[in-house]
């Protein structure tokens, strides 16, 4: 069995990734605290909730997604490497593709094409419309 209570690929995956970042488990800053929110007595009395830190970069990460503190620090380890290969890749990160496609999805329309969109709107009512009293004067027969 390995360090973590996951398939082996993952933790192989997450280890060739720390490997090829340059994390060492040496700059690795890790305290183990109480959860908080849900869980009732069990988290309130065992701490799994992992705090990790890279000393080099002062990246910090707090994860308690599971109630397994093992499982914890696999993932707070992940997310580390997630942000740390965001820092590096910078503009290149899928995430912050994924913020500025949303960001340009919620943009305001401009004037003209928010008019065009509302012409549609009121073109389609007006088929809709149509529609309804065509259907209605062939029932009454």
């Amino acid at each position: 069995m390995g360090l973590f209570p996951v398939r082996p690929e993952k933790e192989k995956d997450l280890l060739e990734r720390m490997v090829r970042l340059g994390i060492k488990d040496s700059e690795l800053e890790e305290r183990f605290i109480h959860s908080q929110g849900k869980g009732g007595q069990k988290v309130n009395k065992a701490a799994t909730c992992v705090y990790l830190k890279h000393v080099p970069t002062g990246i910090e990460v707090k994860c308690q997604k599971e109630r397994s503190q093992a499982l914890n620090r696999f993932l707070a380890r992940r997310i580390l490497v997630e942000k740390l290969e965001e820092k590096v890749r910078g503009e290149e990160s899928l995430e912050k593709q994924k913020i500025e496609k949303i960001r340009r999805q919620k943009r305001k329309r401009s004037k003209r094409s928010k008019e065009k969109m509302l012409a549609e709107k009121k073109h389609r009512a007006l088929i809709k419309e149509m529609r309804r009293i065509f259907h209605t004067s062939d029932d009454s027969d």
